[in-house]
């Protein structure tokens, strides 16, 4: 029965991992890469929307990406969302596409992106250690209610804090392979 519930923290810990991932995932590492643009949203018609959802996006090179809207009405709004953005990249439009070439990184930028990964790193364990922190508050309202014993309230104790180490771990791994990845290009 305590095993079901678990299974509930389990999952709010494995979406903290994916979102410090996805977030690694957005900081450039020297090459273009599409997902840097996943965060920019676009005022089209009034509505927010992501550039991959009214543009196509491609790489010629490793260095440069590639945006072509479907409708040429939203190239100067997707330069705009460009421009304001953190991506730290000025646009080149053509008139039909925008095109972003991304810079060799500098030891200074590396070091930078490395601090920005470590805080992301340190949201991600923030978030899983209060989820721990709502797993114990509920079990022992459990507790309180006589719905299970206080030997059973050690155990989940103790299962919840391995969870927690681990998530943290896979967290560290996350954040060792990007930071070689910033340092190596």
């Amino acid at each position: 029965m305590l095993k079901d519930e678990y299974k509930v923290y389990e999952e709010k810990m494995k979406k903290s991992i994916d979102s410090v991932a996805a977030d690694f995932a957005a900081v450039r590492a020297g090459r273009a890469n599409a997902s840097v643009l996943n965060r920019i949203n676009v005022d089209y018609y009034g509505t927010p929307t992501p550039i991959h959802q009214i543009a196509s996006i491609g790489s010629p090179d490793a260095r440069t990406l590639l945006i072509t809207p479907w409708d040429a009405s939203a190239l100067r709004g997707i330069e705009k969302a460009i421009l304001e953005s953190d991506l730290g990249i000025n646009p080149s439009n053509d008139g039909k596409s925008i095109r972003l070439a991304f810079p060799q990184l500098t030891e200074e930028r590396r070091k930078e992106l490395v601090k920005q990964i470590h805080k992301y790193t340190e949201n991600g364990k923030v978030a899983v250690r209060n989820i721990r922190r709502d797993a114990l508050e509920h079990f022992k309202k459990q507790q309180k209610a006589s719905e299970i014993t206080e030997d059973e309230l050690k155990i989940v104790e103790k299962d919840m804090q391995k969870l927690t180490d681990d998530s943290c771990k896979e967290l560290d791994a996350l954040l060792a392979n990007k930071e070689k990845e910033l340092m190596s290009v």
